[in-house]
């Protein structure tokens, strides 16, 4: 169980049970960090619009994205994280045996060399930023701009964000219908966080 409750909309300000409806409508929950980050109204509506700008702007696609969150959440062991953007990347084209075995990403052929050097970009920040070599970053730069490359590293820092704060909280995986409105029909749409 979470070492933090989790808030139901009767238990938030209309501010934030309006934003709980917009995520129940768009997803079919309200996902449990939400739940626990609405504790706090101000970083859960800031937190909201920066996880939008970071998964749904720029021209990284969402693919690639959902890629590197899974591999920052497996090296970080977040059980909350991949329990939802495991489904994602799967729902966007990845396979079981890519996910399931993307620790051995260098040695597949079925990942392009730009897809790698996400890989392990997201692997080496994840682990210690320090360590991102000279070498490495021209590598990045072969591949992606530098809006890129904002757009990965921003994905990515996220991620480590969000799987610190959930490993710290003992974070459950969120269950369908979890912290809606009772009126509103769950989506069709593949819960996240």
């Amino acid at each position: 169980m979470s070492r933090i409750s989790r808030l139901d909309r009767s238990e938030v300000a209309p501010e934030l049970a309006a934003l709980y409806d917009k995520v129940f409508a768009q997803r079919g929950n309200v996902p449990n960090m939400f739940r626990v980050m609405a504790h706090r109204p101000e970083i859960f509506s800031t937190m909201m619009a920066h996880f939008a700008a970071v998964l749904n702007t720029g021209t990284v696609s969402t693919k690639l994205k959902e890629l590197i969150i899974v591999r920052t959440s497996q090296v970080n062991d977040t059980p909350y994280c991949l329990a939802s953007h495991t489904v994602l990347a799967l729902g966007l084209g990845w396979s079981d045996d890519q996910l399931a075995h993307l620790s051995d990403w260098r040695d597949r052929a079925d990942f392009t060399p730009a897809e790698k050097a996400a890989l392990q970009l997201a692997e080496t920040v994840t682990r210690d930023a320090h360590a991102l070599t000279d070498a490495q970053f021209a590598e990045l730069r072969s591949f992606y701009s530098e809006g890129e490359i904002v757009e990965l590293l921003c994905a990515i820092g996220l991620f480590n964000y969000f799987n610190r704060f959930n490993n710290a909280l003992q974070m459950e995986p969120t269950k369908p219908g979890e912290g809606g409105c009772a009126s509103l029909p769950a989506a069709d749409s593949v819960a996240t966080h």
